[in-house]
């Protein structure tokens, strides 16, 4: 077997389960699942109906570059949303299909890492686990960069010695962040994009909450918007990466896309031609239409809008909470460590949160020690009821 598969941690949510187990929490208050990050909205309707048309493409083996259809129209939405030179963007070129960000990212690592040269792969701490063990099965060391209040949850570029920089080969980033929602404004993204140029290494983009936002009139920024807006329209060194699992309520559905410098995706497809993780065509022609689609997205922050002016102003009162820029996540401080906030929390209530402490390292601190994670992706009505709930519990303590 891989030796570095005994280097990976267990999974935040196989470590929740443990934590659990044994208890049997009031059978009269029914389960409120606030843990994961899945999407609970209703995916569009003519989404299910257009699947419903291309099932018979389940007949043929879909090709890892994808469809050029799909490619076509993930380029315009680039173009639109972020603001890009339209000519800058070859949907030839510059774009993969995936099967959601997850398998992305890990493959990603894999595809890039120089195993042979002491190779560094660098992450915000909190962290979605997938860059760890990325890193780790691609022969690299994490490296781990602290996001706490103080810093407003984005790594300190310039606390990184130069040592270190010139180490790096791969930085995963994420914006806006996962759990605190910090998003990363366009001058810091042009900074990380200098530090790339003077040390050589590559820029991964995670910007899967990138379309979940409060203010319609300020979306967040993107690296490659970041990159244009220096007129490198080649997005050396920048790769990002989008799904359409937080935007359309579709995480079964497993579709989303890389894109970025073109260099980087013509190796990163001849990885996959033998990684063999080509989407299916009937989810790559079903992709086409949300793609090409706003008005669902508009509703669907409307709806994570209303849930946070419900619930931020009631668990306000009894915990140190903050409005995240984006994303569905609460991070509040815990009033006693997180792993038992979140034990009794369930013991007592039925409400499930994550220890902040299941996503980070200890790093000189663990930075996510003392918060629990907060997914505000139930119905409103689940979230008001959960809300209430930990107002009871946070009585007791």
């Amino acid at each position: 077997m891989n030796p570095d598969l005994q280097k990976l941690h267990p999974y935040p949510f196989e470590k929740l389960q443990r934590l659990k187990a044994g208890i049997t929490p009031p059978a009269e208050k029914p389960h409120i699942a606030l843990s994961i990050g899945e999407p609970k909205h209703a995916p569009p309707e003519f989404v299910k109906l257009d699947m419903l048309k291309q099932l018979d493409r389940m007949g043929s083996y879909p090709v890892a570059k994808g469809i050029g259809e799909l490619r076509e129209a993930i380029a315009r939405w680039l173009v639109r949303r972020f603001d890009l030179n339209a000519e800058s963007i070859n949907a030839d070129k510059h774009i993969l299909p995936v099967n959601g960000t997850r398998e992305a990212l890990f493959a990603f690592a894999q595809a890039v890492v120089d195993r042979s040269r002491d190779a560094l792969v660098m992450m915000p701490n909190p962290f979605y686990q997938i860059y760890e063990g990325a890193a780790l099965l691609a022969g690299a060391q994490p490296f781990y960069m602290n996001t706490t209040v103080d810093n407003g949850y984005l790594p300190d570029l310039d606390r990184i010695d130069p040592k270190t920089w010139r180490r790096c080969q791969l930085i995963y980033i994420c914006t806006p962040g996962n759990p605190a929602g910090a998003v990363m404004e366009s001058s810091y993204l042009q900074r990380l994009i200098e530090l790339a140029d003077r040390y050589d290494f590559v820029i991964a983009s995670d910007e899967c909450y990138s379309e979940i936002y409060f203010d319609e009139q300020r979306p967040p920024a993107g690296l490659l918007q970041a990159a244009a807006a220096m007129q490198r329209h080649d997005y050396a060194r920048c790769i990002v990466f989008h799904s359409l699992s937080k935007r359309s309520n579709v995480p079964g559905l497993r579709s989303g896309f890389v894109a970025g410098d073109a260099a980087i995706i013509a190796q990163f497809l001849k990885y996959r031609t033998y990684h063999g993780c080509a989407v299916p065509e009937f989810t790559q022609y079903s992709s086409i239409a949300l793609w090409q689609d706003e008005q669902h997205v508009t509703a669907n922050r409307a709806l994570y809008r209303e849930k946070f002016s419900r619930i931020l102003p009631m668990l306000s009162g009894v915990l140190k909470v903050a409005h995240p820029d984006a994303a569905f996540y609460l991070w509040p401080e815990t009033p006693v460590d997180d792993e038992t906030f979140a034990r009794e929390l369930y013991a007592r209530q039925n409400v499930t949160v994550l220890p902040g402490s299941y996503l980070s390292r200890n790093n000189g601190v663990n930075p996510g020690a003392n918060h629990v994670r907060i997914a505000l992706v139930a119905p409103l009505a689940e979230c008001i009821e959960a809300a209430n709930r930990i107002i009871e519990f946070t009585k007791t303590l």
